[in-house]
């Protein structure tokens, strides 16, 4: 029996005509938050964006006096806050074009950019394009695994694979330069469908990157430390000894300022990376998650799309404030259906496509933050080797969850009706 034929889409128990019913509801509710947005939406993200600075500005504040432990963990833990707030509820969502409603031209899908590894042209393209268009069909979605990963068992083994437990952990590590390097598409680089110019604006792009990162991180930001610290223990230590030993102090202080500092900002960039890395995975590829053939969306109508966003994709359960750093993507399914929704939204809309889920029978994919990582990571170890096969699902399909309501509609019905036969 191969993995095709083990589990079954609920996509394929739908007629035309609810899948078209169920297109119209899940259009409604986007036009009822599109026809509301205002002020209140508006406020929030630059509430967001302001928070960020502040953040910013006051690690770098404290970080000059990283040399000393305390400020070492307060400085780099605010940096890290400030890294995962700008790149997840702000640079994710800004660059889906979920503010563009505002038309305000530094709040913009068109010419926001972002503290991480990727370009903001390369990422809008094989993110917001590439991966929210094809997502979860197989040998289309080129996230399905970040073609170095077997994620599903339908993916064919190579001995490669044995490995991916191991860069696994370096991929979470170094999650941007991953994306980044994801990016560039080597399969169609080696099949000649990228063009040399493209490729090398592309490398160019990254090349920037990188050098304002590092430039940033590891030699600006350490070397203003270095020469504040330095400068206030040389005017402390010129009170008591003579120029030679004030500058040796100060010296010796501006070296380890510099070298601490550095290695706050090398730290808060891998709990940046490691922060997105879980969000991302947990979103994608927990047992819930559905994965398509081509042959099973060819002719896709509007509705199919809807329900193929919803299977492909998974919400962990937490707070608000979890939810914020988290970019909102702990609603991955939401943020799957309508990717131009304001993040704030989502948290609101999840009651009523819940509600659509237990109407239309369909499995609404949740779970704790410590069940969908935990889930991920044995999927991950064990699709290393050979074989395998797709997770039980919840719901219906997988048998947990999800009773009918009481009157509820035919759609409901045809469900059962498929069990029966």
């Amino acid at each position: 029996m191969t993995p095709e034929t083990l589990i079954e889409s609920p996509l394929a128990r739908l007629s035309e005509e609810e899948i078209d019913a169920l297109a119209r509801e899940f259009d409604a509710i986007h036009d009822e938050v599109f026809a509301e947005l205002g002020t209140r939406d508006r406020d929030y993200i630059t509430a967001i964006i302001g928070m960020h600075r502040r953040l910013v500005v006051g690690s770098r504040v404290v970080l000059v006096g990283s040399s000393f432990a305390p400020a070492w963990v307060l400085g780099m833990s605010m940096l890290s806050l400030a890294k995962i707030l700008e790149n997840m509820e702000i640079g994710h969502n800004v660059m889906h074009g979920q503010w563009d409603w505002m038309n305000d031209p530094h709040i913009h899908s068109s010419t926001w950019d972002w503290d991480t590894a990727s370009t903001a042209e390369a990422w809008k393209h094989s993110h917001n394009y590439e991966h929210h268009t094809y997502t979860n069909i197989r040998g289309k979605d080129r996230d399905l695994g970040y073609e170095i990963m077997r994620i599903d068992p339908h993916q064919k083994w190579y001995p490669f694979y044995l490995a991916q437990p191991l860069y696994n952990i370096v991929l979470a590590m170094f999650f941007e330069w991953g994306v980044a390097l994801h990016d560039l598409n080597f399969d169609a680089i080696r099949k000649g469908k990228k063009s040399k110019s493209q490729l090398k604006r592309e490398l160019k792009g990254m090349a920037g990157k990188a050098r304002a990162q590092f430039a940033k991180d590891y030699l600006a930001f350490p070397a203003l430390s270095a020469a504040i610290a330095g400068g206030t223990r040389y005017a402390t230590e010129r009170r008591r000894n003579n120029r030679g030993a004030a500058l040796a102090a100060a010296g010796a202080a501006a070296r380890k300022t510099f070298r601490s500092t550095a290695k706050a900002n090398a730290t808060a960039n891998v709990v940046r990376n490691m922060w997105s890395y879980a969000i991302i995975f947990c979103g994608h590829f927990p047992d819930q998650t559905y994965t398509f053939s081509p042959d099973e969306v060819e002719g896709e109508s509007r509705g199919g799309f809807y329900v193929r966003q919803l299977l492909g994709a998974a919400n962990i359960e937490g707070s608000p404030l979890f939810h914020v750093i988290s970019g909102n993507l702990g609603y991955q399914v939401e943020h799957h259906l309508y990717p131009d929704m304001p993040s704030t939204r989502y948290g609101e809309i999840a009651p009523q496509v819940k509600d659509i889920c237990r109407r239309y029978g369909l499995p609404y994919n949740s779970g704790s933050f410590a069940q969908q990582l935990g889930g991920v990571q044995r999927t991950i170890l064990r699709l290393a080797f050979p074989g395998g096969t797709p997770r039980p699902k919840p719901g219906p399909y997988g048998g947990t969850d999800t009773e009918p309501a009481p009157g509820a509609p035919k759609y409901t019905e045809a469900v059962e009706n498929v069990h029966a036969r």
